[in-house]
């Protein structure tokens, strides 16, 4: 299954230079674990979002691997001093080969 929503990020607009800003990223995925059984008995695939990515200005700073505890649409928090102004690249990567991405921009003073 592709992951189908739009993902949430929250990113301050400016900051200043050295400031710890913190991100927090949000998607929606039923986030199958597959160990469940379905109606008929049989086990439902896994279906998981395995990878997130955050990128800033086309460098990679935070990656985090999921695993089948993580919870149906997960949260992500984390944080980022501000060096220069740019944007930011957040992808979210599932078992079935779908990726949804996100941008958001950083103006810093």
């Amino acid at each position: 299954m592709a992951i189908k929503s739009t993902p949430r990020v929250r990113v301050p607009a400016q900051a200043k230079s050295g400031e710890i800003v913190e991100i927090k990223t949000l998607i929606s995925h039923e986030m199958e674990s597959g160990q469940r059984k379905d109606a008929s008995g049989k086990t439902v695939p896994r279906d998981i979002i395995n990878t997130f990515q955050a990128s800033f200005n086309g460098k990679p700073f935070f990656t985090a691997e999921w695993f089948p505890s993580i919870s149906a649409n997960p949260f992500q928090s984390f944080f980022y001093k501000a060096k220069e102004s740019g944007a930011f690249t957040f992808s979210w990567k599932d078992d079935q080969g779908g990726e949804q991405t996100a941008t958001a921009k950083l103006t810093v003073a």
